[in-house]
Formats: structure tokens, C-alpha cells, sequence
């Protein structure tokens, strides 16, 4: 007997580059769209970098006004739902309010709700006002309430968004993100591998340094992330100028945007820095930037749900000096990773960047640290796989509550 796909309405700011999306992007590539139909409802009506893939791959894309009115918000959102054959499960991607997206979808007569935390918040949520400490609470009351399911990212995201008591809860799991290794799979040197579009494709070194204006022997310390808070640019740029008083062929590369690269192009120009970073704004193209422009990645962040461009980077066979901040679980190579408290001296992370230097892979080193990737929890195939079994198990306990 043919059975109708699973319909699924994932709830989002907005479907940009990021870690979060560029997860759901790769899993909506290769999910079974007889199965799964995956719909995307985000918080904007400006075009994002997405969209149009959204729609060639057969999913719809529905506006909804941001969440600024809980009423009209309200509306907005159960009249999405019920518009044509209704949704069997809401999938919400936005932290705290999905606790309002799952009340909302259950008012519509959604019976699989899925509250999913993405990130560790508990820095902000200890350093809220009274009045957002209120809005918390009451949105932490509906993610109990109304939650059919909770996933994360990993533990410390768990803990943020659903207690600390999470593990006992029998509604809450772990989902690791995963990643699509193929585009590490071609060389600096060599022939781009498969599906990497023609005018993508990975080039010899010194051409992609060319190209952004580095030199070849030029030691190339990188990050990739959004220009916001939690990414802590302020302690790269200090770790940055205290590199180029070190070692002056040290050059620095920012890929990605954000509500905070005005602040940080000022905060580099105040220092003198300009000639020594590169700031490329939102690229598609990181695997060809990790294997042939960078040399060694630095992450200060301030925190971390569980950060994609870790798990790439250790894909390209990159060095990683990064904050305790990120996660253990992100550690796959562990010969490859260094970390560090925020609080020790700016000293410890120059010697720490620049010892890693010395463990730049080769082109075996590389392909081992590819294949151990490919391997891991991370896969992108394994990810997709999960995430289906999560949705056919929703939907399959909401068939036998309707019954």
C-alpha cells in the first residue's frame, strides 16, 4: 500500500550560510523525497543564499514575519499549517521561541513537535535581564509543555535548552550534525573530484593564494564563522597582532559576515593591520580555501553548540588551535587540535598557532584524516540516515495517538 511522504515543516531564521544550514541543505540533498517532504519556514523576506536550492530540490519556502507579536505571529504560522495536506511534524531550529512554535503547531493540530537546540546559551541566559529571564522561563515551560521530542547538538547545547536533567528525560536525544567530505577529497594540487562545479574547483596553491592576494610562502593562520558575538573576532585580532610582531609573514584570513564585521575591520585598522587580513565575506567554496590558502585555524569562541567548520577543518587535515569553548565531542584527530583556556595569555595561543605550524599534513596525512572523517559520527550520509529515523518514529507515535 503506497503511503504519502512524511511532511516536515523545519522553522528557521533565515536559510543563509551558516553551520545550522548548510547541515539541513546537505541533509535535504540527500534525504529520500519519496518518503520526506522537507519544507522551510524562516523569520525573513529577503532572499538568502539558499532559496533557490530549496525550491529546484522541490520543497517550499514560506515567509513568516519575525516573531516580534506572538498574535499575528501566531496566525501566521497556523495558517501555513494548514494550508493544503497538514504537516505531520514541525521541526524548530530557533532556541528559545521554539517552545512558542511548538505551542503553536500543537494549536493547529500538529502531533510531532520537534524542538531541536543548536547551540550552548547558557553564557546569555546567565547574563539576562529580569525581563528576558521571564521570557525564558516561560518559553522553557512550553518546550516541556508542548515538545513531542528534543534534540542537540550535543551535550552542552542539551543542557542550555533543556535542563540539566536532560539525560533522564526519555524525550530528549543527541543528534550530531554531519558533513559531506567529498569536496576535501581533491588535492590543492590535483584534479577537483566529482561534483565540484567547474569554476569552484580546488586550483594549485599558489593560484588560490593569488587569488586572495597571498603570497605562497606566506603562513596563512584562517577562521571561518559568522561575525557574531559568539565567535569572539576581538581575542582573534588580539592573538592576530601579537602573531605579526612574531613571525611578519603571518597573514590572517576571515571568511564568512555578520551583524559584527563593521566593529572588527575597525578594531583591525586601529591596530595597523590591514595589509596583513584578508576578509573574503560568504563564500561556497571552504573546502578549496581549507586545502590550499590556509594553514592553521583558530577558534576563540566565547561558545559552541557543535561547530561545522571544526569538523571540516580537521577534514582538510588542518592544525586547530581552539577555546575549550568548542566541545570535546567535535575532537576527531585529536594530533590535530590544541586547546586553550580564554583566560590564559594571549602568549599561549601565539606559541600554540605557531608550534602548529609544524603540523601542516602532507597529501597522505590529509587523505588519512579524510578517510577517519569520513568514518566518524560526522558523516553526512550516517547524519541523514539519523535524522530519518527520528522522523519516521515521530511519525509513526503520532499515527498511533490519532488512532
Amino acid at each position: 500500500m503506497f503511503e504519502p511522504a512524511i511532511r516536515i515543516l523545519h522553522v528557521i531564521g533565515c536559510m543563509d550560510r551558516g553551520g545550522v544550514e548548510t547541515w539541513l541543505m546537505q541533509m535535504l540533498r540527500r534525504t529520500d523525497r519519496q518518503r520526506f517532504q522537507n519544507d522551510f519556514l524562516v523569520h525573513t523576506a529577503r532572499p538568502c543564499a539558499f532559496d533557490d536550492e530549496i525550491r529546484s530540490l522541490g520543497s517550499r519556502l514560506i515567509h513568516c514575519p519575525a516573531p516580534r507579536n506572538l498574535w499575528s505571529y501566531s496566525a501566521s504560522l497556523q495558517s501555513s499549517l494548514l494550508e493544503g495536506r497538514p504537516y505531520d511534524i514541525v521541526h524548530s531550529h530557533v532556541d528559545a521561541f521554539s517552545g512558542f512554535v511548538a505551542r503553536f503547531a500543537k494549536q493547529a493540530g500538529v502531533r510531532a513537535r520537534i524542538v531541536h537546540s543548536h547551540n550552548d546559551t547558557s553564557r546569555q541566559r546567565r547574563k539576562a535581564s529580569v525581563a528576558r529571564k521571564c521570557y525564558l522561563a516561560l518559553a522553557g515551560r512550553n518546550i516541556r509543555r508542548f515538545a513531542t521530542l528534543g534534540l542537540a547538538a550535543s551535550p552542552l547545547a542539551a543542557r542550555a535548552l533543556f535542563g540539566p536533567k536532560w539525560e533522564s528525560l526519555n524525550t530528549c536525544k543527541l543528534l550530531y550534525y554531519g558533513c559531506d567530505f567529498e569536496p576535501f577529497a581533491s588535492p590543492p594540487n590535483g584534479t577537483p573530484a566529482g561534483k565540484a562545479p567547474a569554476s569552484k574547483a580546488p586550483a594549485g596553491k599558489a593560484e588560490v593564494r593569488r587569488e586572495l592576494g597571498l603570497d605562497q610562502d606566506d603562513f596563512v593562520v584562517g577562521h571561518v564563522g559568522r561575525f557574531s558575538e559568539l565567535k569572539n573576532h576581538s581575542f582573534f585580532i588580539k592573538v592576530a597582532a601579537a602573531l605579526a610582531r612574531a613571525e611578519p609573514r603571518t597573514r590572517f584570513l576571515l571568511v564568512g559576515d555578520g551583524p559584527l564585521r563593521h566593529e572588527i575591520e575597525r578594531d583591525i585598522a586601529a591596530r595597523g593591520l590591514q595589509s596583513s587580513f584578508v576578509l573574503t565575506g560568504v563564500r561556497d567554496d571552504i573546502p578549496r580555501l581549507m586545502l590550499a590558502a590556509i594553514d592553521v585555524m583558530l577558534f576563540p569562541s566565547l561558545w559552541e553548540g557543535l561547530p561545522m567548520t571544526m569538523i571540516e577543518s580537521q577534514a582538510a587535515g588542518l592544525p586547530v588551535v581552539a577555546s575549550t569553548a568548542v566541545p570535546e565531542e567535535a575532537v576527531v584527530l585529536p594530533r590535530l587540535l590544541h586547546r586553550l583556556q580564554l583566560s590564559q595569555p594571549v602568549s599561549f595561543w601565539v606559541q600554540a598557532v605557531l608550534a602548529s605550524r609544524g603540523r601542516v599534513s602532507s597529501a597522505s596525512g590529509r587523505a588519512e584524516a579524510r578517510n577517519r572523517m569520513r568514518e566518524s559520527i560526522f558523516n553526512i550520509s550516517a547524519s541523514t540516515a539519523s535524522l530519518e529515523d527520528v522522523y519516521q518514529g515521530q511519525a509513526g507515535a503520532a499515527r498511533q495517538e490519532a488512532a
